[in-house]
C-alpha cells in the first residue's frame, strides 16, 4: 500500500464531533510513551502530522486522520500516565470506550506496547477491550532500535504470552527511528482494508 494522502479531519472529545462513518477506521491504540505519534507520522509518511509531546499524556483528544481520501487511521488518547489525575484518566477510559462500542465502521485497533518491556496492566486491559469488540489480531512493539537483534525474538515472545495471543494474531516489531518494520505494517493495513 502507498500512501499519498494524508490529513488530520477531525479532532474529537464526545460523538457528536465524530466524522461520518462512511470510511473504514484503523484505530491505534497505546500507553502515553508508547511512540504512537511517531509511528502515525511514518505510516503516513509526514514528519509532524501527529504531534510529539514532550510530556507524556498530553493528547486527550480522538483524533481522526483522513488516508488517501479512501480510510481513517484513528489515534485514541494514550493511557496509563502517573502524573495525570484519577478524573482525567476515567474520562480518557470513558471516551476510548465510548468510541469502540459504538463505531460501525472500525476494521481494526492495532495495540503499540513498548518492545523493551513486558505489557503492563493497563496494555493487557486495553487489549482485553480490543478483543471483547473482535477488533484484535495486530500488536506493534515500537521502539525496536533499542533492542539488539538477539533480545528481539524472546521480548516478542514474552509480548505474545502476556496478551495471550493466538498463533495466527500479528506482532511487528516497528522502529520509527530506523524505519524497520514499516513495509511490514503497510502491507499488513492494506490486507486488514481489503478484508474489512
Amino acid at each position: 500500500m502507498i500512501i499519498k494522502k494524508a490529513e488530520l479531519s477531525a479532532t474529537a472529545v464526545n460523538k457528536s464531533q465524530y466524522p461520518v462513518p462512511d470510511k473504514k477506521e484503523i484505530v491505534i491504540a497505546g500507553r502515553s510513551n508508547v511512540g504512537k505519534s511517531s509511528l502515525i507520522n511514518l505510516l503516513l509518511n509526514r514528519k509532524s502530522l501527529a504531534r510529539v509531546s514532550g510530556s507524556p499524556g498530553k493528547t486527550r483528544t480522538i483524533n481522526f486522520y483522513d488516508v488517501n481520501d479512501s480510510f481513517r487511521i484513528v489515534d485514541l488518547p494514550g493511557y496509563g500516565y502517573a502524573k495525570v489525575s484519577q478524573k482525567i484518566s476515567e474520562s480518557w477510559k470513558d471516551m476510548i470506550e465510548g468510541y469502540l462500542s459504538d463505531r460501525p465502521n472500525i476494521v481494526k485497533a492495532i495495540q503499540l506496547v513498548d518492545i523493551r518491556h513486558i505489557p503492563t496492566a493497563m496494555d493487557i486491559m486495553m487489549y482485553e477491550w480490543i478483543r471483547h469488540y473482535g477488533l484484535d489480531g495486530l500488536v506493534v512493539a515500537t521502539k525496536a532500535d533499542k533492542v539488539s537483534k538477539s533480545e528481539l525474538a524472546g521480548n516478542i515472545n514474552a509480548i505474545r504470552k502476556s496478551l495471550k495471543l493466538g498463533e495466527r494474531d500479528k506482532v511487528i516489531a516497528v522502529s520509527a527511528l530506523k524505519r524497520t518494520g514499516h513495509e511490514e505494517l503497510l502491507t499488513a493495513l492494506g490486507s486488514i482494508l481489503e478484508e474489512g
